[in-house]
């Protein structure tokens, strides 16, 4: 898997309707300013962990004084986590006061901290990228782990483990922080998840295209938790003569799930990390297999909107909800294509409106074979029937059956 996992913005201006807001289709799709009469994320502040942020117009206001950790490991300075900083918080204020871009969380605040993509070293090997990433990743999160911020948003990632960053993101869990992570892509399709995505404690987060449908390049595992829109996602940036960029990644949708976190949490604001997430999960358009999860979309696509119209039970305060959810489902897959689709994003009539829309279903036996695949083998056993009885509900285990999904070497 490659290193560095952004995608940068073509700097290139959407094509203008009434407002730059209506072409912003993901915050169309997701009711965004139905969702600001309750909620903008004011009072929330959202750690980015992502390349050099500027001060771009849409974004006055929103920055808090952030920190460089890349030191020195890369001597090209990327300015694409501008990009991520706007999907967060963008105001929709360009310069000079006209209509521009906004973020889904327009109210909260955004702590840049500065990491190297890796794309810089002298080097030029993946060894080499993930040293660079990894350097800056540790530090960073300590950083973010001591600060204001109640969530962590990392957009970079890298292929290879770290001792250093599972020790940063343990200590920043320690202090009660939310930390959403990329799971990255690659230029073939289905990757691994890259870290610190695949690091226990961190969510990480895939990517939908406009029809619910998972990124072919983004990253694919058990530690695929949540996803959101990831293409053709129109903010404000630093590159062009236009001040907005079209862009596309797990990236992108890492932005949009910290995003919908502190619009839930502005709201919530004595909730803990562990309850945000919870009813972010809930409340998440599973995959229309009627899977309980998937190692594409994880648990389904982020709507923010049924939490904030009716936010149920965020249960216990203390308790992670991802290994509970584990183990109701240990690896429901996909079936079918190779590009599995969410409901998420279906048209408001369609969407289930209560607390539990999207909520896990009863867990399947440890192996994955359904209750009627061993009934029929007690059948089959008694010798009772067993061609007019088994054969069919073993027949439909087999189909109902996932081929085995990519293991970590």
């Amino acid at each position: 898997m490659a290193a560095a996992l952004l995608a940068l913005g073509t700097g290139t201006a959407p094509a203008h309707a009434d407002t730059v807001l209506s072409d912003q289709w993901h915050l169309t799709r997701m009711k965004a300013q139905e969702m600001w009469r309750t909620s903008t994320g004011k009072g929330v502040t959202v750690a980015l962990i992502d390349t050099r942020v500027l001060a771009v117009p849409e974004l006055s206001g929103r920055l808090l004084p952030g920190k460089d950790f890349r030191e020195g490991t890369v001597a090209e300075r990327h300015d694409s986590g501008t990009t991520a900083a706007s999907v967060i918080a963008g105001t929709g204020k360009g310069a000079g006061g006209r209509d521009s871009a906004y973020g889904l969380a327009p109210g909260a605040k955004v702590l840049p901290l500065e990491v190297s993509d890796g794309q810089g070293t002298k080097e030029r090997t993946l060894a080499a990228q993930n040293d660079a990433i990894n350097a800056g990743l540790a530090p960073a999160l300590r950083y973010a782990a001591d600060s204001e911020a109640k969530i962590i948003s990392v957009s970079l990632a890298a292929s290879a483990d770290d001792e250093a960053v599972r020790s940063a993101v343990n200590y920043a869990r320690s202090k009660g922080k939310l930390i959403f992570a990329a799971v990255g892509e690659d230029t073939i399709d289905h990757p691994l998840v890259g870290y610190p995505a695949a690091t226990p404690g961190v969510v990480g987060v895939s990517a939908v295209d406009k029809n619910t449908t998972s990124l072919k390049k983004a990253g694919t595992g058990l530690e695929v938790d949540l996803s959101a829109p990831g293409e053709d996602i129109i903010s404000a940036c630093s590159g062009g003569g236009t001040g907005l960029c079209r862009s596309k990644g797990t990236a992108m949708a890492t932005a949009i799930v910290s995003a919908s976190a502190a619009l839930i949490w502005a709201e919530h604001p004595g909730w803990t990390a562990n309850q945000v997430l919870r009813v972010m999960i809930d409340t998440a358009g599973g995959p229309d297999n009627g899977a309980v999860r998937s190692d594409y979309l994880g648990y389904g696509t982020v709507r923010p909107r049924l939490v904030l119209k009716n936010p149920g039970d965020p249960g216990a305060a203390d308790r992670d909800p991802v290994p509970d959810y584990r183990t109701a489902s240990p690896s429901s897959g996909p079936s079918g294509s190779g590009a599995p689709s969410a409901t998420a994003l279906a048209p408001v009539s369609q969407e289930p409106e209560g607390p539990a829309a999207g909520a896990p279903a009863a867990a399947e036996p440890a192996d994955g074979h359904s209750g009627a695949f061993w009934l029929a083998l007690a059948v089959c056993a008694a010798g009772l029937l067993c061609v007019g009885i088994a054969a069919p509900p073993l027949l439909a285990d087999r189909r109902r059956a996932r081929p085995a999904g990519l293991s970590r070497p």
